[in-house]
């Protein structure tokens, strides 16, 4: 399991959407990223779609699911 803990980017409160993890001073859950690029999306239109996400914020959480694929 990822622990998205670690990761500055994101942050997650029982008021904001359920709990889930979200990109940090946002609403728009890390999942989306996900969902969207899983479904062909590119970064620059997630970008686009969801304009309080920054470019920086983006490259943290993907940097830091792929570290976490890293077997040490």
């Amino acid at each position: 399991m990822l622990d998205w803990a670690t990761c500055s980017a994101v942050e997650r409160s029982a008021e904001k959407v359920s709990g889930a993890w979200v990109f940090r001073g946002t609403r728009v859950p890390v999942s989306a990223l996900f969902e969207n690029l899983e479904s062909g999306a590119t970064v620059k239109n997630f970008l686009e779609w969801f304009p309080g996400v920054s470019q920086e914020q983006v490259d943290a959480v993907l940097e830091h699911a792929t570290r976490s694929l890293v077997v040490a």
